[in-house]
């Protein structure tokens, strides 16, 4: 089983930062209904190109871990911060349980955070090589 640590770390990585890639795109394939979407929740909707940056940037960097720790703890306060303001009606089961995917989701970061990407990733790349 040990031999397939790298892969199953591997495939972490991607399941977990996937979801960030096609957040990314669907912002851009609709940007005006997302910028709307924002400002009825009270963000700017100026703050769609930063997200866009960081969910599509960061998830891409976490899949081919590259600077994983550093996205890993930004996309963790993302989604802290987004799961407070966007599935904050707790008396609604269906926003309790996506509040509590957010919560579950900034765990896997925050592993991310502590235990770096593993073996196949550009961070674990030797130098030289």
């Amino acid at each position: 089983m040990e031999k397939l640590y790298p892969y199953i770390g591997l495939a972490g990585r991607i399941l977990i930062a996937l979801m960030y890639v096609g957040a990314g795109l669907n912002f851009i394939g609709d940007y005006s209904g997302t910028a709307t979407f924002m400002e009825s929740k009270g963000v700017p909707g100026v703050l769609l190109v930063p997200t866009i940056l960081l969910v599509l940037g960061g998830g891409v960097s976490i899949i081919v871990g590259w600077q994983t720790r550093f996205f890993a703890f930004l996309l963790a306060c993302f989604t802290l911060i987004a799961g407070i303001i966007f599935h904050n009606q707790f008396s609604d089961p269906n926003e309790f349980n996506h509040f509590m995917k957010n919560l579950s989701i900034v765990g896997a970061f925050l592993y991310l955070v502590k235990y770096g990407a593993g073996e196949l990733s550009l961070d674990n790349r030797k130098s030289g090589d």
